[in-house]
């Protein structure tokens, strides 16, 4: 057997109690996942490190949260305690009822998990791969193998599906890693970071992957460093910072914490800056906000794109130069800021959205 097939990735070994799944009865709670104050303390000889400090957290059955945080914010020290693999050292949780200290073997049969790692053996196929984890599983072997074919399908690695690993792209290798998790058709998949160290396109494949599971009714929990990726497939989104949850709503809940829209201006030439300071006071809110050095102003504005060609058409009839105009709404980059006071780590965007170049409005005032 390879190196990668092992307990730290995927929930499928140990999984049997008293011969069977647990019963339906059991599966009262609205909320799938609830945690109580976790506490975890890695301790060494010289110092100790306190990954989580009091996170509470509730996710809803059927729903997407995203577990959003830079490296060593504690994301992944709750995705191990959630999943069975790591034991609180103060707190509890429990998923759809079930303790995850006491009650962790009946409970793995509810849950996939996939590491940031593709857990999956070199050595093998892809075919079987997943007849490996249906089998862990405990699922019959004509089951695994009609399972394994049907995501083999869902997931575009039929042509591959009889190439060993090692043939894999890194795409390739984290959807079969994904197709793994779900094959014993878990209430709750938990993905840590699942396009991780994947290229653009690779990863938009993921997402088209992932939104398929949520449109089927899976319920998950998302970890990343990915502003934007939270952003496009989480419902709701909690941040955490230092071992706590420190903010947690929809996307847009969290941008209205750092204010609405602004309107921005990047003029040609200095000259024009008190003229363009007196259109913006017609058009937005409270103070103006000037750099003479870079020459762009900006200001607050509730109405929203009116507004935005508001400004642009008294300056084009004054013949103002400007080297670009935009509508700025906050993104998550802007909340993650204003909430710990750094941004987040390994963003793939900057925190400048929607913008609106100053050629595109002259098309559209045409």
């Amino acid at each position: 057997m390879g190196r990668g097939t092992g307990t730290h990735r995927h929930l499928a070994i140990s999984c049997a109690t008293d011969g069977g799944r647990p019963h339906a009865h059991r599966y009262l709670s609205v909320a799938i996942i609830e945690a109580e104050g976790l506490v975890k303390i890695y301790k060494s000889r010289r110092n100790e490190v306190r990954a989580l400090d009091g996170l509470d957290l509730s996710v809803p059955e059927g729903s997407v949260l995203g577990l959003l945080g830079p490296n060593g914010a504690g994301k992944t020290t709750t995705v191990r305690i959630i999943a069975t693999l790591l034991r609180p050292d103060a707190g509890r949780a429990t998923v759809a009822g079930l303790d995850v200290v006491s009650q962790a073997q009946e409970l793995r049969h509810l849950i996939g998990l996939s590491g940031q790692y593709a857990a999956v053996d070199e050595n093998l196929t892809g075919r079987e791969n997943l007849w490996l984890f249906g089998r862990l599983y405990q699922l019959p072997s004509a089951e695994a193998r009609a399972r394994a074919d049907a995501l083999l399908e869902q997931f575009d690695l039929l042509d591959a599906a009889d190439r060993t690993i090692k043939t894999y792209s890194g795409g390739m290798r984290r959807r079969l890693d994904l197709a793994s998790a779900i094959i014993g058709r878990p209430r709750l998949l938990i993905l840590d970071e699942p396009t991780t160290g994947l290229d653009p396109r690779s990863r938009l494949g993921m997402w088209e992957v992932i939104r398929g599971l949520v449109r089927e009714g899976t319920t998950l929990l998302l970890t990343t460093q990915y502003l934007e990726e939270a952003d496009e497939l989480a419902d709701s989104i909690a941040v955490v910072d230092h071992g706590r949850i420190i903010a947690q709503g929809t996307a847009r809940e969290l941008k209205r914490q750092v204010g609405g829209e602004r309107i921005e201006v990047h003029l040609h030439r200095s000259e024009d800056i008190p003229f363009v300071e007196a259109v913006l006071a017609r058009h937005g809110e409270g103070d103006i906000a000037v750099e003479e050095a870079t020459r762009q102003l900006s200001i607050a504005a509730g109405g929203g794109a009116e507004k935005l060609f508001g400004v642009f058409r008294e300056l084009d009839e004054a013949n103002i130069p400007v080297d670009d105009i935009a509508m700025r709404r906050p993104t998550l980059d802007d909340v993650f800021l204003a909430l710990t006071g750094h941004v987040a780590e390994a963003t793939d965007e900057p925190g400048v959205a929607h913008l609106v170049h100053a050629e595109d409005l002259e098309e559209v005032a045409k």
